[in-house]
C-alpha cells in the first residue's frame, strides 16, 4: 500500500512552453496500457526495452517528445486508442544497467490522424492537435470544477480501501493539479483512463472521475487497490 500520496509534486512546469501549431505533427508513440498523461502532469516512465531505448535517445536529439498512447484491448494486437497525450522529456537518469529513469511531462492532447510505417524499431504516427485548444491554457476551468464533491468521493474512496493520503497537499493542491494528479493515479482499467484523458475539459474530466470512482465504491472494499 502507498503510505501518502502527494498531489503537488505531479504538477512541476517546463521550461519551455507550447502554443497551439509549435508542437510537431509526427513523432514517436509509446504504447502502454492505464499509463495516463494529462496536460502538465508527471509521469515517470522506467524505460528498459531496445527499440524504446532508441526512441528516447532519437528525441532527446530533437524535440525530446514522445505521445503516450493506449492499446485498445478490443481491437487487433497494434490497435491504439484514438487519442493520446504529447509530453516532453524533462528529467532522465542513466541507471547503469542500460536503462533509463525519465520523467514526461504532458503537454497536450492529440488525435492520430495515421499511423506512419517508419523504419524505426519504435512506432510513429501523424496527429491533430486542434481538438485540444483547451490544453495550451492553464488553470482552464478550475472554477467549475465541484472540489467539495470530489473530495469526499476520495475520501470514500480512500476510506473503502484503507489508503493513506496526504491531505494537505490535497487540500493545497489547486483544482487543475488535483483533477489531473488523481486522474493520473487512479488504479483503473484502460477504458477508464481513456474516458479521462478524453473528458472534453477539466470539469467534464472530475466529473467522469468521480462517476468511475462512485462504481467501484459501489462494488465494494478491493485489497488490491492503490493509487499508482
Amino acid at each position: 500500500m502507498q503510505e501518502a500520496v502527494e498531489v503537488e509534486d505531479l504538477h512541476m512546469g517546463m521550461n519551455q512552453a507550447y502554443a497551439p501549431g509549435e508542437l510537431p505533427v509526427s513523432f514517436p508513440i509509446f504504447p502502454l496500457a492505464k499509463a495516463l498523461l494529462l496536460p502538465r502532469g508527471q509521469l515517470p516512465l522506467n524505460i528498459y526495452e531496445p527499440r524504446y531505448l532508441a526512441m528516447v535517445d532519437d528525441v532527446l536529439k530533437s524535440h525530446r517528445m514522445v505521445g503516450m498512447i493506449q492499446p485498445d484491448p478490443d481491437a487487433s494486437a497494434r490497435g491504439l486508442f484514438p487519442v493520446g497525450c504529447i509530453g516532453r522529456i524533462t528529467q532522465l537518469a542513466e541507471t547503469g544497467d542500460g536503462r533509463y529513469l525519465l520523467t514526461l511531462t504532458g503537454i497536450a492532447r492529440f488525435r492520430v490522424i495515421e499511423e506512419i510505417d517508419a523504419v524505426t524499431p519504435y512506432r510513429q504516427c501523424r496527429a491533430d492537435f486542434t481538438p485540444f485548444a483547451v490544453d495550451f491554457s492553464p488553470s482552464a476551468g478550475e472554477d467549475l470544477v465541484d472540489r467539495d464533491g470530489l473530495l469526499r468521493t476520495l475520501r470514500s474512496f480512500a476510506e473503502t480501501n484503507d489508503l493513506q493520503l496526504d491531505w494537505d497537499s490535497i487540500h493545497e493542491a489547486p483544482n487543475e493539479a488535483l483533477v489531473n494528479a488523481l486522474s493520473m493515479m487512479s488504479p483503473f482499467g484502460p477504458k477508464e483512463k481513456q474516458a479521462l484523458l478524453e473528458a472534453k475539459d477539466l470539469k467534464g474530466r472530475a466529473d467522469v472521475l468521480v462517476a468511475i470512482t462512485e462504481i467501484e465504491l459501489s462494488r465494494g472494499k478491493n485489497p488490491q487497490t492503490t493509487l499508482q
